[in-house]
């Protein structure tokens, strides 16, 4: 009997030891199972409606954007959302790091989406780099779709409400024109904004109002101002692409040029009297020198007078001087 005791000791000992791992079995698999339970709660439906709409996105790529700190609902509805537009080869990795990069996801989908249904050229790489230009790309496709008016001058940017431009004739007009414009996809990334397509319009108005000989011809045919802008491609390089011009309101202002002449006229005079003054002046200041010199002259022909009566003094002192008698003789020395 007591050689069998190794034996059952034996036994008991793997017994437990077989237990000892059937626990740790157990267990591992119960937190697998947590583990399972807790990704099929977070990621299960998401998964299922991603599945169901052919979009194509896996369970690791879900806890993968998890872990990266992505939104995966949003990565998940804008790729549902460009699948079921029939908007292919838009894949995760893409929305991914665009979402990573700071840009407005389902926006770069909304606007790849309108652009497709309107036939337009536009891909999500360029739609990517435009929305991270700072621009609205769904507003820039629906401008390019339904072109908008903008006014000129806005009076929101400037504080003015009319163009003021002046014909050869002088005359002033004040024109209010109204641009349609739609943007131009193509140049949208460093394209110039509405700002400088304002500038350019206002400045063509003007240029071709100072060409014309009278306010009259603008008057008459305000097409023609707006051809003559037209013409002059003042959409290059910018972001729109003009559609038309149109004048809304002329209204006629001052005369500028009867004004100029006026104060031309009226400079001129008091340039005049300014220089009538000067040589009045002048020839007063030359009577004032001429009195001057008489009262010198005067004053020299007094000194000369003083003078006779000295000189005569001393001749006779000196005995070059003698009376003379009547008759023609002298008195004294007759050799004298």
């Amino acid at each position: 009997m007591n050689m069998h005791w190794p034996l059952v000791l034996a036994q008991a000992a793997q017994n437990q030891g077989n237990w000892a791992w059937m626990v740790v079995g157990i267990a591992v698999g119960v937190i697998f199972l947590l583990v399972l339970l807790v990704l099929l709660h977070k990621y299960g439906k998401l998964w299922f409606r991603a599945y169901m709409s052919n979009a194509k996105v896996s369970p690791w790529s879900l806890i993968g954007m998890s872990l990266r700190q992505v939104n995966a609902n949003l990565i998940v509805d804008a790729k549902v959302m460009a699948m079921q537009a029939g908007i292919p080869g838009i894949s995760t990795r893409r929305l991914e790091a665009h979402y990573l990069a700071g840009g407005n996801v389902l926006g770069v989908v909304k606007a790849i989406i309108a652009a497709h249904r309107a036939d337009i050229d536009l891909d999500f790489d360029r739609a990517a780099a435009i929305d991270l230009a700072g621009r609205d790309v769904v507003d820039a496709v629906q401008t390019s779709v339904h072109p908008k008016v903008i006014d000129c001058p806005d009076p929101k940017r400037s504080g003015k409400t009319t163009l003021s431009a002046i014909a050869r004739n002088g005359v002033e007009l004040k024109i209010r024109a109204r641009v349609t414009v739609r943007t131009n996809i193509q140049q949208l990334i460093g394209g110039a904004t509405e700002d400088t397509v304002i500038a350019r319009v206002g400045e063509g108005i003007i240029t071709a109002i100072g060409s014309a000989d009278s306010h009259l011809e603008v008057m008459e045919s305000p097409e023609v101002i707006s051809k003559a802008v037209l013409a002059r491609g003042l959409d290059a390089q910018t972001a729109f692409e003009i559609v038309s011009i149109d004048i809304a309101d002329i209204d006629v202002g001052e005369n500028i040029g009867a004004r100029l002449q006026a104060d031309q006229a009226e400079a001129d005079m008091r340039v005049a009297r300014a220089k009538a003054e000067e040589r009045r002046a002048l020839a007063a200041a030359h009577e004032q020198e001429m009195k001057a010199k008489v009262q010198e002259n005067r004053a020299m022909v007094l000194l000369a007078e003083a003078a006779v009566p000295r000189a005569m003094a001393n001749a006779f002192r000196q005995g070059n001087l003698h009376a003379v008698n009547v008759d023609g003789g002298t008195n004294g020395n007759p050799g004298h």
